[in-house]
């Protein structure tokens, strides 16, 4: 039986399962992974594990996290450089679209780990080069294309509120939080971008780590993350803000907080695949598979 203290729903496995009160039936897929039922307390406890695996893999951690770090920083300079600071705000944010492709290199780390094998260099960067050889590259590809669509909402958005303008920085800012078309593009924007994020986090919550740890496509992988997202939606939303609120602290303080929050939610995020996709990671014969 397994230990509600993991954050996990024990039941009885069948060909057929009860989903919610039992009022109705679905089945799935036999070739699809099995998907285990968590509870919110789950989050704490894999933030925890991202934590020690980010301490006992800090140098790692500090050099991938850093490399995803300057990278925005560079985009961020291209943009002002090119009078496009609309499209500032959107780029930081949007980088946690495709940082579940950044953060596979934690999940080999935190894979040694858990194995108890010794981490080394030449074998870190050979796994993240192999990944692009594998589904796991395609899967990137998905999310970056997903980021170029977040990008051009975002324009979209803003000239549709203030048009064909060249603004600096400071002039955008201003009209933003001083006048109510601002405040009211603020508010359309951050809708239309928590639905397209919220969309784009349900295909890709656990498949990236899936993909570097099987050997199966990339559509099978996004469609065990939405499965889980649907079948534990207070769990995963709230995941999901998590990782929306770590981001946009690391924003606040000018993008240093991602040599930090990166590797924790790479780490925590294998953590989270490991405890709710099966075939019983975590030998809990037990576990509800939906």
């Amino acid at each position: 039986m397994a230990n509600n203290s993991e954050g996990i729903n024990p039941t009885n496995q069948n060909e057929s399962q009860s989903i919610g009160d039992n009022s109705a039936v679905k089945k799935r897929n036999p070739n699809w992974p099995d998907v285990y039922q968590i509870t919110p307390t789950i989050i704490p406890k894999i933030l925890r594990a991202g934590i020690s695996d980010f301490l006992n893999s800090i140098t790692y951690g500090l050099f991938f996290g850093g490399i995803y770090a300057v990278g925005g920083w560079i985009l961020i300079l291209l943009l002002l450089e090119l009078e496009l600071p609309y499209l500032v705000y959107p780029l930081a944010i949007g980088f946690a679209l495709i940082a579940p492709f950044v953060a596979s290199g934690f999940y080999f780390i935190s894979h040694q780990l858990e194995e108890k094998q010794p981490l080394s260099w030449g074998r870190a960067f050979g796994v993240v080069a192999s990944m692009f050889n594998r589904d796991l590259g395609w899967m990137a590809l998905v999310t970056g294309f997903s980021l170029f669509i977040w990008l051009d909402m975002a324009a979209f958005i803003t000239l549709s509120f203030f048009g064909f303008k060249l603004f600096s920085m400071a002039e955008l800012l201003d009209m933003i939080l001083t006048t109510e078309k601002g405040l009211l593009f603020l508010f359309v924007g951050h809708v239309v971008g928590a639905i397209i994020a919220l969309i784009v986090f349900s295909f890709s919550a656990v498949s990236f780590p899936m993909l570097y740890h099987r050997d199966i496509d990339f559509v099978t992988a996004m469609v065990t993350s939405v499965r889980l997202v649907k079948n534990n939606p207070k769990t995963m939303i709230l995941w999901c803000i998590t990782i929306a609120a770590l981001t946009l602290l690391s924003i606040v303080v000018g993008l240093m907080g991602l040599f930090v929050t990166l590797p924790v939610l790479g780490h925590a995020t294998w953590h989270l695949y490991k405890r709710a996709v099966g075939p019983s990671p975590l030998s809990h014969p037990n576990t509800k598979a939906l």
